[in-house]
């Protein structure tokens, strides 16, 4: 049997209670689903999963997002309510 170590690091708790609750759907545990990732990368030699950056976060959009903040909080912005937009 291989020798097995611990490995440390930090998750925002939402994550963490979003992950277990979907390994408990899976039966499984967050560290079998480590597992089961890790094992994957070292065979596979990449991310089993695509990785992107989400356009939301960009350096365009976050200025926009500022500006907007800026005259939100300065009393020139309006804000009207809407429905939900979905893609």
């Amino acid at each position: 049997m291989a020798q097995t170590v611990s490995v440390n690091f930090k998750l925002d708790y939402d994550v963490k209670k979003s992950m277990e609750q979907a390994c408990a759907d899976m039966g499984l545990s967050m560290s079998a689903a480590f597992t089961i990732f890790a094992k994957k990368v070292g065979r596979e030699r990449r991310i089993p999963f695509e990785v992107s950056a989400d356009p939301f976060y960009s350096e365009a959009n976050m200025r926009y997002l500022e500006k907007k903040m800026e005259a939100y909080k300065a009393g020139h912005l309006r804000l009207a309510e809407h429905e939900l937009v979905e893609d």
